[in-house]
């Protein structure tokens, strides 16, 4: 299984139960690499791609997605999942917001690889990063 994330400078991934950010690029990006495959997600989630018929939601979507399944992640611990990860696509925001809720994979730390790293324009940030990692 794939994931994705998006997080900022110190991997906080939410603030006061509500995403830090979201661009409409990196939406249209998310897309691109999922290339008609579904995208699975919990409803929390849903309302970034509204519209879209790529989009898989269900609230167990961690424990229902398969091997080559690629699963957005906003608000969900992926600990409890590293087995079935393998691969971790990250954006990166490059800046830091206030958080209450972090990725909780330590990624070097646990024999992650840096294979790829990319950076683009987003609609509303100037710079967004994507890292992707491998096992």
């Amino acid at each position: 299984m794939q994931v994705i994330v998006c997080v900022d400078d110190d991997m906080g991934m939410l603030f006061n139960h509500r995403r830090q950010s979201r661009d409409r690029v990196l939406i249209q990006r998310i897309l691109e690499i999922a290339k008609g495959k579904r995208i699975f997600m919990n409803t929390y989630s849903a309302e970034l791609f509204e519209g879209n018929e790529n989009i898989c939601i269900d609230d167990d979507f961690l424990k229902n997605a398969g091997d080559g399944d690629i699963c957005f992640v906003e608000n969900v611990a992926l600990s409890g999942y590293i087995e079935k990860i393998d691969k971790i696509i990250v954006y990166k925001w490059n800046r830091r917001y206030p958080a209450d809720f972090y990725m909780d994979i330590p990624l070097i730390k646990n024999g992650w690889q840096l294979v790829e790293n990319y950076d683009f324009k987003g609609y509303s940030h100037e710079k967004i990063t994507e890292e992707v990692y491998e096992r």
